[in-house]
């Protein structure tokens, strides 16, 4: 992908599912009674909306912008974030809520440094390093959270 609009377009698809994914696992969290990872999943999705922001200013985007469904060229044909989700289960766990979660970062990292390691632009291939640190960055929130005590 050597086309910094197109990125980012994909950028913001991902951002915008990803903070949508966390809202829903935040709500499940707090129905569930465990306040303390509702409000970490609350975070997480704020940041990803920080993201959404960050990538729709830095391609000149007022709205988001819109592509067909098969303009994306997501990785197994469906965006990283989206991948592995099957929605949030009302019987979902701590447990089951983090490594969704887990996963769906760990995918979202992935595709920005596939991006960088084969971008020959170097503003795309710049961003995606940027974006795929980032990333990395949510995985060790999330593995961190993984480590904690059991809570309910």
């Amino acid at each position: 992908m050597d086309d910094i609009q197109r990125f980012l377009a994909h950028a913001i698809q991902l951002e915008k599912e990803s903070a949508r994914r966390y809202e829903e696992l935040a709500e499940a969290m707090q129905s569930l009674g465990s306040m303390e990872v509702a409000e970490f999943f609350r975070q997480m999705a704020h940041y990803s909306r920080l993201h959404l922001k960050e990538a729709m200013q830095r391609g000149g985007f007022h709205d988001l912008p819109k592509l067909a469904p098969e303009a994306y060229d997501w990785p197994e044909g469906t965006s990283p974030e989206a991948a592995a989700w099957a929605g949030v289960d009302g019987f979902m766990d701590v447990p089951g809520a983090l490594a969704l979660a887990l996963d769906g970062e760990r995918r979202s990292c992935d595709y920005y440094r596939a991006i960088a390691e084969t971008a020959w632009d170097p503003e795309v291939k710049r961003m995606a390093e940027a974006f795929a640190e980032e990333e990395s960055e949510h995985v060790a929130q999330l593995e961190a959270w993984r480590e904690r005590p059991a809570r309910s």
